[in-house]
């Protein structure tokens, strides 16, 4: 397979497999205690799985500002290093929150926000640009976003990001931002059991990339989730909000989700590949424009996400099979 992909209109290229940076930021929380990260985290072995990632050729590293309220663009930024113009860096702005103790404290979609947050952004990262700059509020009102798309644009021509999205589940919206001509991609979440046909038609038609979250259904698709296995208490899915699927508050995965995941183990693990390699193949049989980005807390899962690449996607026969089990 093709291992590149390109970020829409704009010529930057990355690995077609990207690393999610959500998972080392490390524990932090919502103000009412509510857990948004996925448990402790050891940086330096953050530090060593990005260098090993690079090692094997992963140049995509997508993070946010909120992530561990701020960690995670500064373990990002440290394990660059002087290696920051080898790799595409993508973060995220629009919560607020307070890095002290590690809680996010609301929103803000104004455009002024907009400067203050990716000033921070840079001072963390430790870099003068950033490549790839998102809007992290998924159902902002798209008349406001249509603002901040043209502040997008303004951040461009200062040299400070090279391209923008909008990390939305909603097509409409994420054609809003597409309006504007440094508008690489749209975030979206899309994973073997959660298909995302209306976002990956809208990619196709309007040459963004696909850059999929939850490609691994929240760890649902590493193979190493159950019914009934509790979850550390600073992990989000211990209490999860609304829109997480797949799992139940306090008793670990849904029996359902993990039944699905049963089904599907044959055909995914084909051709010696690990259930969560397979669910990645997944991804780029099912659009040329898919960027995936699994997250990691190790060197071990660094090496079992990129080993992904060298075994391609799925068969159409494969795709078909996929199809069958979930009765789709």
């Amino acid at each position: 397979m093709d291992t590149k992909r390109t970020l829409g209109r704009t010529g930057i290229e990355v690995s077609a497999l990207g690393f999610g940076c959500w998972a080392i930021g490390g524990e932090w929380q919502s103000a009412d205690g509510q857990p948004l990260g996925w448990g402790k985290v050891d940086d330096e072995e953050s530090v060593r799985a990005i260098r090993r990632a690079l090692d094997l050729g992963v140049t995509f590293f997508d993070t946010a500002d909120t992530y561990g309220a701020g960690h995670s663009e500064r373990v990002l930024g440290r394990a660059l290093g002087k290696r920051r113009a080898d790799v595409v860096v993508a973060t995220k702005w629009g919560n607020v929150f307070d890095e002290e103790t590690r809680t996010l404290t609301g929103a803000d979609d104004s455009p002024r926000y907009a400067r203050r947050a990716l000033t921070a952004s840079l001072r963390r990262l430790d870099t003068d640009y950033v490549d790839l700059y998102q809007l992290h509020l998924s159902d902002a009102d798209p008349e406001r976003a249509a603002e901040l798309r043209d502040v997008c644009e303004k951040f461009v021509s200062e040299g400070l990001i090279r391209a923008y999205a909008w990390s939305t589940d909603d097509p409409s919206r994420a054609a809003v931002f597409a309006r504007g001509e440094h508008c690489a991609a749209v975030q979206h979440r899309a994973n073997v059991l959660q298909d995302a046909p209306e976002m990956f038609a809208l990619c196709e038609e309007l040459g963004l990339a696909g850059i999929n979250r939850s490609p691994l259904a929240m760890g649902l698709l590493s193979g190493k989730r159950e019914t009934g296995q509790a979850l550390e208490a600073g992990d989000i899915r211990s209490r999860p909000p609304r829109w997480l699927e797949g799992f139940e508050g306090g008793s670990g995965a849904d029996p359902e989700w993990v039944a699905r995941v049963e089904a599907l183990k044959d055909v995914l693990t084909s051709d010696g590949r690990t259930l969560a390699q397979g669910s990645l193949a997944w991804l780029w049989a099912r659009s040329p424009h898919a960027v995936p980005i699994p997250g990691f807390r190790s060197v071990a899962q660094a090496e079992e996400n990129a080993g992904a690449s060298a075994k391609g996607p799925l068969t159409a026969g494969q795709m078909s099979e996929v199809e069958r089990i979930l009765g789709r």
